[in-house]
C-alpha cells in the first residue's frame, strides 16, 4: 500500500525540466526576441485619439453621467422600497447633521441645510458610488471654520454698544461677521471644487494614494480632538472666542477653563441627558443592528424633543440658553463668490479638496467592494467637484461623504443614490417649509449629536497597538500626523503628515534589503544565505541582491553595501595594483633591456572582506619564493611579460536587478566605474535584470566595450552557469548541470 501511494504521490508532482543553451541579452534580442514595428505615424495616433463616434461618444456621456448606466435598468419593485425606507432614513440624520455641522463651520445653520440639499442633488447624477451620503462632514466643516475665523475674526467686528447703554464694552456685530464668514466658505468652496474638477479632468484620482490609510486615520482623529475641544463652550453654555490656527486647541481649552465659572447649568444639563441619550441609543443600534429594520433615529428625536423642551420653557428667555435663532423660509437665488478672496484661500482650499476627496474615495471603496460594483476615482474628483462648484453659488459650503450617514443609508436598505435623493428632498421640505419650527433648537443638543458622531473616529486610537506590531513606520506616520494637526492645526497639520510620509518613503528607499543569493541544492532556486540554511554560495561567484531601485538618493549606499557583502573592494584593488606596478617598474630598472623574465610576486595587503592580493605568474616552472620575494628566469623565445593579476576567492560577481524598477544616470554611473575598476582586477561582474530595465540602461547608455550586453541575462542561473563555464579551471569541481 505504501508502494502504491508514493506512486500516486510520484504521479501527482509535477515536474519542472528544461534543456536549453546559456542565454545572454544580446542573443535574445538578436535572435529570440524582435521589437514590433510601430507602423502608425503620429498624426493617425492624434486623428484616432480624437476621432469621434457615436460608441465614443456614448461611452463619454456614460463616464460622464453614470446614473445612465443603471437608471434605465433600475428594478423598480425590487430597489424602490429599500430606497424609499433608506432615503427618509438618512434625511432624518442629515438634517441635524446639517445643522450641527454648521456651527462646525462657523457659518449660520440654515447654511448647513443648504448644503446637506444641493450637493446630494447633483451627486446622484455624477457620481458613481451607489451607497455613500454626500453632505456635511465634521472634519471638512472645522477646516472651513477654521478658515473662517481667520480671515473674519471678531475682533473686526467690534462696535460700541447703542446709545443709553451703561456699559462701556464693545459688542460684536453679529449679523455683518456672519455675513462675512458666509463670504469666506462660499469662496473656499467655490475654490475647492474648481481643484477637484481640475484634477479629475486631468485623471488625477491617483493622488489619493499618497494620504495613506495611516495618515488619514491620524489625521481624523486629531480633528475629532478640534471637533470636540470647539463644542465644549456650546456643551456648558460659555461665552469664549473661537480659536484657529497653531495651539488653537490649547488656547481653546484654557479659555473654557478659565471662564467655566460662568457655566449655564441649564444648558450643561440639557446637553448631557443628549449626550447620554444620543450614546444609549447609538450603542443600541450596534448591539441589534440586525434584528432592528431600520436604526433608532437618535438624532431626529433629541432635535424634535430638545425643540419642543425649549419652546415650552422659554429657555431661551428665562433661562439664557443659546438656541439656533432665524432660519430663512426658502432657498436663495444664486449669486457669484467674492472672489477677491481667493488668493488668501488657495492653501486651505487645496487641502479641503484633498482631504473631502480623500474620505469619499476610501469609503466608495469599501461599499464598492461590499456590493460588487466598482467606482472612478477620476469621476468622483469630477463628481465631488461640480456638487462643491456649482453648489458654492446657491450660498453652501465645501462637503463630502459622511461615515455615519453612509452607514446608515447602507444597512437601512439602499441600493442606489435614489435614497440620497430622496434624503436631500427631507431636508428641502425643511427649508422651504417648516424650518422656523426648529429656531427654539438649542446649541448644547447640536453639540451633542457632534461629540456622539465622532465616537467611531475616537475609536481609531486602537490603531496604535496594531501598528506597534505590524509597522514601526506606519506608527509614526499616525503619530505624526495626529500630534501635528492637534497641535499646529488641521491645514499645517496635513502638510507636515504628508511631508514626514514622503520622507519615510525616502528612508526605506535608503535602507534597502541587501543579501549574498545561494542555490538551493537540485532546485534552480536563488535564496539568502544568511536567512536559509539550505541555500549554499558557489566558489567564487558572489550573487548580489538589492531590492530597491538604484537612484541619486541611494546610489552610494548601494555600493557600498555591495562591497561589504562581496568582500570586493575597488579601491583596495586599485592599490594593490598600483604597488605592484611601482615593483614591476623597480625590476624594469635593475635589468638591461634584452633580459626577459616571468616573475611571481605574493604580496598580502588590504586583508580585511577577507581577500587576499597576489601577483600571479602564468608559467608553470616558475617556483613560488615567500612575500615580496623575486625569481627571475632567462628565456630567448619568450616575449617580456609581467603578469599581475589580484588573486581573490571570488572571481565572478553577479548583481540581481530582478527586483529593480529603474534605475537613473546617477545611479548607472556610479554602477558602471565601479563594475569597471572590478573587472580591471579580475572579477567578472555580470547582470540579471528585466527587459524594461534593460531598455533603461541602453537609453542612458550604460554599455560600452567594458559593459557590454552579453553581460546580461535573463535569470540569475544564466549567469551562474556562464561565469563558472568562463573560468573552468578554477571551478571545475563546481560545475553545474
Amino acid at each position: 500500500a505504501s508502494a502504491m501511494e508514493q506512486e500516486d504521490a510520484a504521479d501527482t508532482t509535477l515536474i519542472y525540466r528544461i534543456e536549453r543553451p546559456v542565454y545572454d541579452e544580446a542573443y535574445v534580442r538578436s535572435q529570440l526576441l524582435h521589437r514590433k514595428e510601430n507602423s502608425s505615424s503620429l498624426r493617425k495616433r492624434l486623428a484616432r485619439q480624437f476621432r469621434c463616434s457615436s460608441e465614443k461618444a456614448k461611452a463619454t456621456a456614460l463616464s460622464l453621467l453614470p446614473i445612465l448606466t443603471w437608471l434605465p435598468s433600475y428594478p423598480v419593485k425590487q430597489y424602490l422600497f429599500s430606497d424609499v425606507v433608506s432615503g427618509l432614513s438618512t434625511g432624518v440624520v442629515q438634517l441635524p447633521q446639517g445643522l450641527a455641522y454648521a456651527m462646525l463651520a462657523a457659518v449660520p445653520p440654515v447654511y448647513g441645510l443648504y448644503s446637506s440639499f444641493y450637493p446630494v442633488m447633483l451627486y446622484t447624477f455624477f457620481g458613481t458610488s451607489r451607497h455613500i451620503s454626500i453632505g456635511t462632514f465634521a472634519v471638512i466643516s472645522l477646516m472651513i471654520g477654521g478658515v473662517a475665523v481667520r480671515e473674519a475674526p471678531d475682533s473686526m467686528f467690534y462696535m460700541l454698544p447703542a446709545n443709553g447703554s451703561n456699559t462701556s464694552t464693545a459688542i460684536v456685530d453679529v449679523v455683518a461677521r456672519d455675513a462675512r464668514r458666509v463670504q469666506v466658505a462660499v469662496v473656499l468652496t467655490t475654490l475647492v471644487g474648481i481643484i477637484q474638477l481640475v484634477l479629475g479632468l486631468l485623471r488625477f484620482g491617483f493622488v489619493a494614494i499618497y494620504l495613506t490609510e495611516p495618515l488619514v486615520r491620524g489625521f481624523t482623529t486629531a480633528a475629532s480632538i478640534h471637533v470636540v475641544v470647539s463644542q465644549l463652550k456650546y456643551l456648558l453654555g460659555v461665552k469664549t472666542q473661537r480659536f484657529s490656527g497653531p495651539l488653537s486647541v490649547i488656547y481653546s481649552i484654557m479659555a473654557v477653563l478659565s471662564d467655566i465659572s460662568s457655566t449655564n447649568v441649564t444648558t450643561l444639563i440639557l446637553g448631557l441627558v443628549c449626550l447620554i441619550f444620543l450614546y444609549v441609543i447609538k450603542d443600541l443600534n450596534e448591539r441589534f443592528k440586525k434584528k432592528l429594520p431600520i436604526p433608532i433615529p437618535g438624532e431626529i428625536i433629541v432635535v424634535i424633543v430638545s425643540t419642543g423642551v425649549s419652546y415650552g420653557l422659554s429657555l431661551s428667555r428665562d433661562y439664557k440658553v443659546d438656541v439656533v435663532g432665524s432660519i430663512p423660509t426658502g432657498l436663495l437665488p444664486p449669486t457669484l463668490p467674492k472672489f477677491s478672496l481667493l488668493p488668501r484661500l488657495a492653501t486651505d482650499s487645496f487641502a479641503v479638496a484633498i482631504v473631502g476627496f480623500s474620505m469619499g474615495i476610501s469609503l466608495s471603496k469599501i461599499f464598492a467592494l461590499k456590493h460588487g460594483y466598482s467606482v472612478d476615482g477620476n469621476q468622483e474628483l469630477i463628481a465631488l467637484g461640480l456638487c462643491n462648484f456649482i453648489s458654492s453659488f446657491f450660498q453652501t459650503f465645501a462637503i463630502t461623504c459622511s461615515m455615519s450617514r453612509s452607514l446608515v443609508q447602507e444597512s437601512t436598505g439602499g441600493k442606489t443614490q435614489i435614497a440620497g435623493m430622496l434624503s436631500s428632498l427631507v431636508v428641502l421640505l425643511v427649508v422651504v417649509a417648516i424650518g422656523f419650527v426648529f429656531e427654539p433648537l438649542p446649541q448644547t443638543a447640536l453639540a451633542a449629536i457632534i461629540m456622539v458622531n465622532l465616537l467611531g473616529m475616537f475609536k481609531q486610537f486602537r490603531d496604535i497597538p496594531n501598528l506597534w506590531r505590524t509597522s514601526k513606520i506606519e506608527l509614526a506616520i499616525w503619530l505624526i500626523a495626529f500630534i501635528a494637526s492637534v497641535l499646529l492645526g488641521l491645514d499645517y497639520g496635513l502638510l507636515v503628515a504628508i511631508a514626514f510620509a514622503i520622507l519615510t518613503v525616502i528612508y526605506r528607499t535608503q535602507s534597502p534589503k541587501t543579501a549574498v543569493l545561494g542555490h538551493v541544492p537540485g532546485t534552480g532556486l536563488y535564496c539568502d544565505v544568511d536567512e536559509y540554511e539550505g541555500a549554499v554560495e558557489y566558489d567564487g561567484i558572489k550573487i548580489f541582491h538589492s531590492n530597491f531601485s538604484i537612484y541619486f538618493a541611494n546610489s552610494d549606499l548601494y555600493v557600498k553595501a555591495l562591497k561589504e557583502k562581496t568582500g570586493v573592494n575597488p579601491d583596495h584593488l586599485q592599490a594593490t595594483r598600483k604597488a605592484l606596478k611601482k615593483q614591476k617598474d623597480k625590476v624594469n630598472g635593475n635589468h638591461s633591456a634584452p633580459l626577459k623574465m616571468w616573475a611571481k610576486v605574493s604580496l598580502s595587503c588590504h586583508s580585511e572582506q577577507g581577500v587576499t592580493h597576489e601577483v600571479l605568474s602564468h608559467n608553470p616552472v616558475v617556483e613560488e619564493l615567500g612575500n615580496c620575494q623575486l625569481e627571475e628566469r632567462h628565456s630567448s623565445d619568450l616575449k617580456e611579460a609581467l603578469f599581475l593579476e589580484p588573486l581573490s576567492s571570488v572571481h565572478s560577481i553577479i548583481l540581481d536587478w530582478t527586483s529593480i524598477c529603474f534605475i537613473d544616470s546617477v545611479g548607472a554611473k556610479a554602477i558602471k566605474q565601479n563594475a569597471d575598476y572590478i573587472q580591471s582586477d579580475s572579477p567578472w561582474i555580470c547582470f540579471n535584470l528585466e527587459g524594461t530595465l534593460l531598455s533603461e540602461l541602453e537609453a542612458l547608455q550604460f554599455f560600452d566595450i567594458a559593459v557590454t550586453p552579453e553581460m546580461v541575462f535573463p535569470t540569475v542561473h544564466d549567469a551562474v552557469l556562464r561565469c563558472q563555464y568562463s573560468h573552468r579551471p578554477t571551478t571545475s569541481a563546481n560545475k553545474t548541470t
